[in-house]
């Protein structure tokens, strides 16, 4: 079997195993992982090589990107110091100590461990989102985890640059890296300039894109924008020697906060359907080729087979250990700062949700072969298995324990939370969109029986969704009650032509800025959003015709 033929039952087989995972109610990252694992123990079963150009610059953009759309900035704002002491500080104490303990554990030269140290230092944005995607975290602690692994990038990046730069030339850590004032100040000045220069990159980018996207309504042209946009900022950081994974994520971040000024509706609906489509394949087929990795490293490599396993486990725990000893004590410091008590069962899901994946084994494979002396790179591969094996650890044993812990720690939102949230939202969009209405009824600016049919129509959903609060809060019965703006149902004349098509999308204009006016103001979070926007844009591309 050749290498696309394998490629493409890697993909059939990954879909697959994706939707028995969302049928099992189970984490698909977690038993894709597993799936390929298994896979790959099975005799026969030809190796596929993972090139590090392939993942880094084919597969992580895209996920990146989705990643930080998915992150709220108004989230981001309220958790952006605690997410700086664990983006900074956190990686480089877990560099130092994974590089000291496999200096003590493996037969890894004290260089080499130090580049193991960076390659596993940091958390991964894409498996921390897809593992977190359907957890029912609150909001602060969902933009906390997910954020930490998205802006943990810089840091990481230029402890590997030093580490493997020293690896290389054949140095110590202690005189290379940390021998003066001079060595820190270059590593400083390399953090800024990876740092720095991806936000910079990633939001000139968001600014050109942005700027295109304004002047276009072909969902042809927009939806081929959307998906060369985090190519073209990877690429364009990385052609500047900055972070480009930083480019990706801040053009991320920045465009995701402008998508209802930026495209129409019916432009929206495809982005999120083809978007959702490339990256469930794309986690699908990465996940499964991390399993699949380890197998073939064993088969490929002399490493003993009783050895790495429990050198695997050691760094795994230390790992953990390094986030209990900074995420505990900083809980606690903002608890006192803020006037409140800390939280162990917040902390713990914080610890436990910071999961390894793509981004170290990237890392990994993009160590060198050769030392500066043209000889092989002594424990490369030890490297890599070590890398491959943690990332396998974290994504099964945590991916799979994540979920309980959230609901056993009494972290998760009620569903009660959500309903009330949908509820809330509903009755405000339907009373912004019925004193519109009024407004309009005033100046006589629409003929009085299309009014009169919408205004009965919102006032049927005003008191649906006033029922259903009552309901909610007495029985726990579903919030809602149909799509956000529905006036036809009640009277309006649904042939009533230009006029009534125009008044319909006035008001889902009005509803549409009531929506985004109660996310502002924090009475409502991103799902609850995103949700009803949805809602907003079906109808919206119904009215035209666009579906």
């Amino acid at each position: 079997m050749g290498g696309v033929e394998t490629v493409l039952v890697l993909v059939v087989l990954a879909t697959v195993v994706a939707a028995s995972a969302h049928r099992l109610r189970v984490p698909a990252p977690s038993l894709l992982v597993l799936a390929g694992l298994v896979v790959g123990l099975v005799p026969g079963v030809p190796t596929v090589q993972v090139t590090p150009e392939a993942v880094g610059l084919v597969v992580l953009p895209p996920l990146l990107y989705a990643a930080s759309e998915e992150l709220s900035w108004r989230d981001l704002r309220a958790v952006w110091r605690p997410v700086a002491v664990l983006a900074i500080g956190l990686v480089l104490a877990s560099a130092a100590v994974v590089a000291v303990v496999a200096t003590a554990v493996t037969p890894l030269p004290a260089s080499m461990a130090f580049v193991l140290g960076a390659v596993l230092a940091s958390t991964d944005p894409v498996a921390v989102t897809a593992l977190g995607r359907r957890l029912p975290l609150p909001a602060r602690v969902q933009a906390l985890v997910q954020a930490e692994s998205l802006f943990n990038d810089a840091t990481s990046l230029v402890l590997f640059r030093v580490a493997v730069s020293i690896a290389v030339a054949g140095g110590t850590v202690a005189g290379a890296a940390f021998g003066g004032p001079a060595s820190w100040a270059w590593a400083v000045g390399q953090f800024v300039l990876l740092a720095g220069g991806g936000v910079l990159a990633g939001a000139t980018v968001a600014a050109g894109v942005a700027a295109v996207r304004r002047r276009t309504e072909d969902p042809v042209l927009e939806t081929v924008i959307a998906l060369v946009t985090p190519y073209a900022a990877y690429v364009a950081a990385e052609v500047l020697h900055v972070s480009g994974v930083t480019a990706v994520i801040v053009a991320g971040v920045i465009l995701a906060t402008q998508a209802v000024r930026l495209s129409n509706a019916d432009i929206r609906l495809q982005l999120h359907a083809v978007y959702g489509t490339v990256v469930f394949l794309l986690e699908a087929v990465v996940f499964s080729l991390i399993g699949l990795e380890l197998p073939a490293l064993l088969r490929e490599s002399e490493i003993s087979a009783g050895d790495w396993p429990v050198q695997a486990m050691l760094i795994t725990g230390v790992l953990l250990a390094m986030r209990v000893l900074w995420v505990f004590p900083l809980s606690a410091m903002l608890a006192r700062r803020g006037g409140g008590r800390p939280s162990w069962r917040v902390s713990a899901v914080v610890v436990w949700a910071g999961s390894r994946g793509v981004l170290p084994l990237a890392a990994a494979l993009s160590i060198p072969l050769a030392d500066a002396a043209g000889g092989p790179l002594a424990g490369r591969d030890l490297v890599l298995l070590l890398t491959t094996a943690v990332i396998v650890f974290t994504l099964v044993v945590q991916g799979f324990t994540l979920a309980p812990l959230v609901r056993r720690s009494g972290v998760a939102l009620a569903p009660e939370h959500a309903r009330n949230e949908d509820t809330t939202a509903r009755l405000r969009m339907a009373q912004a969109a019925l004193g519109h209405v009024e407004e309009l009824a005033e100046a006589e600016a629409a003929p009085e029986v299309v009014l009169d049919g919408l205004r009965r129509g919102l006032q049927v959903r005003i008191g649906r969704a006033r029922l259903n609060a009552d309901a909610g809060s007495a029985d726990g019965g579903p919030a809602g009650g149909g799509p956000p703006v529905d006036g036809r149902a009640a009277g309006a004349q649904p042939d009533g032509g230009p006029t009534y098509r125009e008044l319909r999308r006035d008001l889902i204009a009005v509803e549409s800025a009531e929506l985004t006016r109660l996310y502002e103001t924090g009475e409502i979070g991103a799902d609850t959003r995103k949700r009803l926007q949805r809602l907003l844009d079906l109808e919206d591309a119904g009215l035209s015709g666009g579906i």
